[in-house]
């Protein structure tokens, strides 16, 4: 079990990571104990990007005492963090030579300056060696954190320059324990979202807490265990793409029309008023940074579908193996337990095969629809079409 003592701030938002909260308060405190670049690296969840802004707060900061400074660090309002965090498929060239061009200035008010990239594990390989030279020579005053699921995600010369720090995954019990404190909701509630989100702290929260995407999920696990033919994978495909269609859209919608509402203002165009042919440039630009992050929520929901369907056939293989008692979907055992009886366990072993497959073919900019299409029919036959 973690450790449920509260650290002293800014450290008392990250949970469950005493070690790593222990290695990095010991740099920020000990010149000789920091390095210049730093990865975190854990499993979705994990408080990466948590850990890291409490890190650069406490770099930034003169001392523990300097609470407003930290406070404004973790605002992301203060001059000497630059944050990158991308709602688009990767992080673009620019946007890394923006990162690289910041990085060299001195600090303004604060210790150090801090770069801390997010999504290190959405550059491609041109754009990563962009910061190669920035990694290789910073400024004395200077730290890198980049954030990523794993090591593996970036460049063998990215890692070679960090310093990685590698985030513990949580048990399902703690999470409950952590998502019942913050939402108040009941504990069994609590615990089955833990499960579902499989330790994922940000995913069980919004389980926990929205009763309609519990019901989706359900619905779709059910779904996809009826696909008995080609017609059946095509009609479940098509539903898990408008579902995700539609929960992308209200996810994003709030946001773009804020966006424009913001872009219109600054420019002087009052609501209901035409757009100056002058400004179609500047709102054509809004427009298309907007399609990118849709198509980036439209993709991140249909992974998380993926990530449900692999509990699911990840719980019949253990049925098959007489492990029936660490499942994910306890809800479903009934169901599971006839499928896992029906099959042989190759054959759940080529569906799960075909789920990595997919999304590796998402990542390579197949159409959803016939990637999903495509993993239900082996659902249905056994065979991968």
């Amino acid at each position: 079990m973690p450790d449920t003592a509260i650290a002293p701030f800014p450290w008392g938002d990250v949970w469950g990571q005493p070690d790593a909260v222990e290695t990095l308060r010991t740099a920020a405190s000990d010149p000789s104990a920091l390095s210049h670049a730093w990865l975190i690296t854990g499993p979705p969840g994990s408080g990466r990007s948590t850990l890291a802004y409490a890190f650069a707060a406490a770099l930034i900061a003169e001392g523990p005492e300097d609470e407003a400074t930290m406070r404004q660090v973790l605002a992301r309002t203060h001059p000497d963090v630059t944050a990158l965090r991308t709602d688009k498929v990767i992080i673009t060239i620019a946007e890394a030579r923006a990162l690289v061009e910041r990085s060299y200035f001195s600090p303004s008010s604060g210790r150090y300056r801090v770069i801390v990239v997010e999504d290190a594990d959405r550059m491609v390989e041109r754009t990563s060696n962009v910061l190669l030279k920035a990694l290789e020579e910073p400024p004395e005053q200077t730290v890198w954190i980049l954030c990523a699921p794993s090591e593996a995600d970036l460049l063998p010369t990215i890692r070679s320059r960090v310093r990685s720090l590698r985030l513990r995954e949580p048990d399902v019990d703690d999470v409950a324990r952590l998502i019942a404190l913050r939402t108040g909701v009941d504990a069994a509630v609590a615990e089955q979202a833990a499960r579902h989100a499989q330790r994922h702290i940000g995913m069980a929260q919004r389980l926990a807490t929205d009763e309609p995407a519990r019901r989706r999920r359900d619905e779709t696990l059910r779904a996809v265990l009826g696909v008995r033919g080609v017609g059946d994978a095509v009609e479940v495909a098509g539903r898990i793409i408008q579902a995700a269609t539609d929960d992308a859209k209200a996810l994003t919608a709030e946001r773009d029309a804020a966006e424009r509402a913001n872009l219109l203002r600054m420019v002087g165009v009052g609501d209901g008023q035409a757009v100056p042919p002058a400004l179609r440039s500047q709102l054509s630009a809004l427009e298309d940074e907007q399609k990118k992050r849709a198509t980036r929520s439209l993709r991140d929901g249909i992974d998380r579908v993926l990530t449900d369907l692999q509990s699911l056939f990840r719980d019949v293989v253990m049925l098959q193996f007489g492990r029936g008692d660490q499942l994910i979907n306890r809800e479903l055992q009934p169901e599971l337990a006839a499928l896992a009886q029906a099959w042989p366990d190759t054959r759940t072993l080529v569906v799960l095969d075909h789920l990595a497959d997919t999304r590796q073919s998402l990542e390579r900019n197949v159409a959803p629809l016939l990637a999903l299409e495509s993993l239900l029919v082996t659902v249905a036959s056994g065979r991968t079409p």
